[in-house]
């Protein structure tokens, strides 16, 4: 690092997946406001929430030291997509981030890698910053495959958004370690992490411009260990995210 860089501080973004009520969220947001007072956070934090709940993110942290984000953005500018919600709406609603390709829509609703990339396009041409998971399952990585399925999603990314790739978040999130308690250990991450990291410099002069999270079942026990290794930027936390109190450990654990 030269003496005129600055240290790029770790990013933990909460996933609060289909969770949450008017009353729970803002009981959880005051906690985790009130745990902050009279301290800088050791990391940039963001929430991601439901659609419905976005107006009320941004009324409770508005001018805190936290950010707000969705769950997923439309490939579509606007139109006849009934259920969709654009990056224009997003934004109107103070959206910083935006994820893209969660493994649960990659299953659940048959996204493919091409799709994923258009949305982290369409929100990085409105100023929203995708985070674009990536990921194997089980089975892909008892097979060996789990170098060529994560560099395979990445790419898809690099492709559509060419030398607009470090304005990009990227979340390896391994498909078996996600809501199942199992974690990678540290090395396993990491192991991925650099994988994921050689191929942004192959793409781009400043790799380390992008932050590379962390999304299999992070928590308050293991994200120390985690997040000290060297190509582990954050988190993405999915149900650590719902308690203030581990939540808030985590974004101590950065330091």
């Amino acid at each position: 690092m030269s003496p005129t860089e600055t240290k790029m501080k770790k990013l933990i973004a909460g996933n609060w997946k289909m969770n949450g009520s008017l009353a729970a969220n803002e009981a959880l947001v005051k906690a985790m406001l009130e745990g902050l007072q009279g301290a800088e956070p050791a990391a940039d934090m963001a929430l991601c929430a439901p659609a419905p709940y976005l107006a009320q993110l941004q009324s409770l942290l508005q001018g805190s030291p936290i950010t707000w984000g969705a769950q997923d953005v439309s490939a579509h500018e606007q139109g006849a997509y009934t259920g969709e919600v654009s990056v224009a709406m997003l934004k109107e609603f103070g959206c910083r981030y935006a994820i893209v390709g969660h493994s649960e829509r990659r299953q659940y609703h048959g996204e493919s890698d091409e799709v994923v990339a258009a949305k982290a396009q369409r929100a990085l041409a409105a100023g929203v910053t995708p985070i674009v998971c990536v990921g194997e399952t089980l089975a892909q990585r008892e097979a060996g495959e789990t170098e060529a399925v994560v560099k395979r999603q990445l790419a898809a990314a690099i492709h559509t958004v060419g030398h607009c790739i470090t304005e990009i978040v990227v979340a390896y999130e391994p498909v078996w370690a996600i809501g199942t308690g199992k974690t990678a250990t540290p090395e396993m991450a990491q192991a991925v992490h650099a994988v994921l990291r050689a191929q942004l410099a192959a793409a781009t002069t400043n790799p380390k411009r992008v932050h590379i999270l962390y999304g299999g079942s992070m928590n308050a026990a293991n994200a120390a260990s985690l997040l000290a290794q060297p190509d582990i930027d954050g988190g993405l936390i999915g149900g650590a995210s719902l308690k203030a109190t581990d939540f808030l450990q985590i974004v101590a654990s950065a330091r």
